[in-house]
């Protein structure tokens, strides 16, 4: 059997409380468990505080730069004596009043509409009776049929034995396509046999070979890639060449 050693004995041993917590059920149990109401000494009441804890205490003061240019020194407005024996005019009496409601308004009505007594008792005559009833359609999407060959409309006989005439008969007709119209030609293009046997002549050779330029680095910095051709500076420009330089005119 495997027992545990003396290091793992140890470690599973309950780590002691430290004597100086206070003994409260928090701390005796540390499951989680509130508190208890501490209970608070009789000489805490006696206590008085220190200077520096009054002068803390004090409320903030007003800077005096706002205490000169408040309009008050009390939040409370001073109403003058001429004020209080004041006698309002006919003026301002007449608009003291409240406003009048216009002839056009209503007021909500009650969410509960109320039955009175007679129509409670009240007994519906023959025509209102008749006229509650709901209208009763035919339905005519389906027929009744004798056999299950039989169509879901019933057709006429003059129907059955009708001739189409020529102009029927000919707008019945599907519509033809256009002389010179094609049919789509299909996504892949079939390769002939004698075009997968085909041998490129030197001249196609020639063609397919990329053209040979110099390196773009060697071209920037050629320093005869603007220079101008000593027959190009001493031509003249035919009529044709000063006709077609002339701007045209709208």
């Amino acid at each position: 059997m495997c027992r545990p050693t003396s290091r793992v004995l140890g470690l599973a041993k309950p780590k002691k409380l430290d004597a100086n917590l206070p003994r409260r059920s928090i701390h005796l149990y540390s499951c989680g468990r509130s508190s208890e109401i501490w209970h608070r000494p009789p000489g805490l009441y006696s206590i008085i505080p220190s200077q520096r804890i009054l002068h803390l205490a004090e409320p903030r003061r007003c800077a005096e730069m706002y205490l000169k240019k408040r309009p008050r020194s009390s939040p409370q407005w001073p109403v003058s004596s001429a004020a209080l024996c004041w006698e309002a005019s006919p003026r301002i009496l007449s608009l003291s009043h409240p406003r009048s409601l216009p002839s056009s308004f209503s007021f909500p009505k009650e969410p509960e509409t109320r039955v009175s007594r007679s129509a409670m008792h009240a007994s519906a005559s023959a025509r209102i009776i008749n006229i509650s009833r709901p209208v009763q359609k035919r339905e005519t999407l389906c027929y009744d049929s004798r056999y299950k060959e039989a169509p879901i409309r019933h057709v006429t006989r003059a129907a059955l034995n009708a001739v189409a005439s020529p102009r029927i008969i000919e707008l019945a007709r599907a519509k033809a396509l256009a002389p010179g119209s094609a049919p789509d030609r299909p996504p892949e293009w079939p390769v002939s046999a004698a075009a997968k046997h085909a041998v490129a002549s030197p001249r196609l050779g020639e063609l397919a070979q990329p053209v040979a330029r110099a390196a773009t680095q060697i071209v920037q910095f050629n320093p005869e890639a603007f220079v101008v051709k000593e027959t190009a500076k001493k031509a003249y420009c035919s009529e044709r060449v000063k006709e077609l330089a002339k701007p045209t005119q709208r």
